[in-house]
């Protein structure tokens, strides 16, 4: 008898599990948008991955290698990538783009050859790209296809409210995961259930994630007993568009060599940082916040005024489209940037083959957290990872194993107490939003983190009669979660940057835990 899978989210990870999976299990992929709204869609930058186009001399190209990839994406890391799930990432990425490639991904080419564009922190252009900075897009529509065409049972416009869970609570014998329950009451029941329900970034008021990125896959996930990781680290992309909407300003135009300048028109980052615009993530957004902070009420801007009007328009026509949309012509002016909640470090706790803490659970994608990025990703190593570890969660539950034993290396979970105070009201997410960008956004410190935390407890999930509640619900689980690994972390390192403990301490260099107990 064929085993069912049920697989939540269709962004990169979600879909290729789905299609990998597809043959050997039954299954099921939900989704409570249409199946192009994901992260993975507007992802614009590329995808970093080490090609060989000269496989016949072994010769990598542009003198690029899969141990320079390594190298820099454990410097991102700031100390906490983990060298297995790297090694992988980087190894196995070739493998992903040609299935991506196989399955009708048009990567964009020059002279027949597969284009590679830099991005910062990266040691060489390694970064492959569709449509210019249409990249996400290319491959989520690719996948669509795809997906139509298979046995997959797809259910769009359907929202995921809980895990079902069967076992014992207490005693002998372990909890486990069985299904799904929707919005409405229905349940779905698989053998496994994969959550790839992407980030957190509607946390924030300012991000560039889309409405559907609510944490709905860590909020079920915690309120189920799962052991969730390094929720302190959120990366806040540098450069959105400093209008409504939060448009992203890729990473890519940096590497094409835009740069960041003041109110006077000087090139401040290279007072920050040697690297200057191509920085890790988390220096240039701390370093664009400081240099605001310098002149209120005037924004930064960044310029890429040499690179000419017709080259922007070309190379990256939907950034191009957004600029002009807010009546900026950026070939010819410098367009006002501001740093947005972009991409969650942390998340449900996995292996390397996506397994969690309860059995039954999988998770892949930007909800999961296996150390890959450490404390700070490395750019364009979101979508590689959807691609690689979409392919080896398959692999992980097609070969089941005990539950995980997680080892010493992580630090004994933090408590996550989900109780609400007596008098508590219901949860506003705007109220929420503004919470988190105050206490948890860019730089944090003790007493605003312990007084978010306790206004956090002042308010409850609402009753889960719509979508927009079981969101809500979703989001207040994961602000506690974020707020207590934020406060325990008494240093600064990649995303989290504390200003009353501002140094890294190397006595911290440990992925912290954090695990449900009501």
């Amino acid at each position: 008898m064929t085993r069912s899978l049920i697989v939540v989210g269709s962004g990169i990870a979600g879909m290729t599990t789905a299609l990998d999976a597809v043959g050997t299990f039954d299954v099921t992929l939900v989704t409570k948008a249409d199946l192009a709204q994901s992260n993975t869609r507007y992802a614009q930058g590329g995808v970093a991955v080490v090609i060989d186009d000269m496989a016949d001399t072994g010769a990598p190209t542009l003198g690029d290698s899969v141990a320079s990839h390594v190298a820099d994406t454990v410097v991102a890391g700031a100390g906490l990538g983990d060298a297995d799930t790297i090694g992988i990432l980087c190894a196995e990425g070739p493998q992903a783009m040609d299935d991506l490639i196989a399955r009708g991904v048009p990567f964009d080419r020059h002279d027949g050859e597969l284009s590679h564009g830099l991005e910062a922190a990266h040691a060489f252009p390694r970064i492959l790209h569709a449509g210019g900075d249409a990249t996400g897009a290319a491959i989520a529509y690719a996948l669509i296809d795809r997906l139509r065409e298979s046995a997959v049972t797809v259910r769009e416009q359907t929202t995921v409210v809980d895990l079902v869970l069967e076992g014992p609570s207490t005693g002998s014998g372990a909890t486990r995961v069985v299904g799904v329950t929707l919005l409405g009451g229905e349940q779905l029941r698989a053998d496994a259930v994969v959550l790839a329900t992407g980030g957190a970034g509607q946390l924030f008021p300012y991000t560039t994630n889309p409405e559907v990125a609510t944490a709905d896959g860590l909020g079920m996930a915690l309120r189920a007993g799962a052991v969730a990781a390094d929720l302190e680290f959120y990366q806040f992309h540098p450069t959105s568009l400093d209008a409504p909407g939060n448009f992203l300003v890729s990473e890519a135009v940096r590497g094409e060599g835009a740069v960041l300048i003041d109110a006077d028109g000087k090139r401040f980052m290279l007072d920050v940082h040697p690297d200057a615009e191509l920085a890790p993530r988390d220096v240039v957004a701390r370093g664009i916040a400081q240099q605001m902070a310098r002149q209120p009420g005037i924004p930064v801007r960044l310029d890429a005024t040499h690179l000419g009007s017709d080259f922007l328009a070309r190379r990256f026509p939907n950034i191009d489209a957004a600029c002009r949309a807010q009546g900026y012509d950026w070939g010819q002016v410098p367009v006002p940037v501001t740093p947005a909640a972009h991409y969650f470090m942390g998340g449900i706790r996995t292996d390397e083959w996506g397994r969690t803490s309860v059995p039954g659970l999988y998770a892949v994608g930007e909800v999961a957290c296996n150390g890959l990025h450490g404390a700070n990703r490395l750019a364009s190593n979101s979508l590689l990872e959807g691609a690689v570890y979409g392919r080896r969660v398959v692999e992980g539950i097609e070969a089941p194993a005990p539950v995980v034993p997680f080892d010493d290396e992580w630090s004994a979970p933090l408590d996550l107490d989900l109780s609400d105070d007596p008098d508590a009201h219901d949860v506003s997410r705007a109220d929420l939003q503004q919470l988190m960008w105050d206490a948890a956004g860019l730089a944090r410190d003790g007493a605003d983190l312990a007084q978010a935390a306790a206004e956090l407890r002042r308010w409850k999930s609402p009753a889960v009669t719509d979508a927009k509640a079981a969101e809500d619900a979703n989001l207040l689980v994961v602000a506690r979660a974020v707020v207590a690994s934020a406060l325990a972390r008494r240093e600064s390192r990649g995303g989290h940057y504390r200003t009353d403990f501002p140094r890294t301490d190397p006595s911290q260099a440990r992925h912290s835990s954090i695990g449900a107990t009501a």
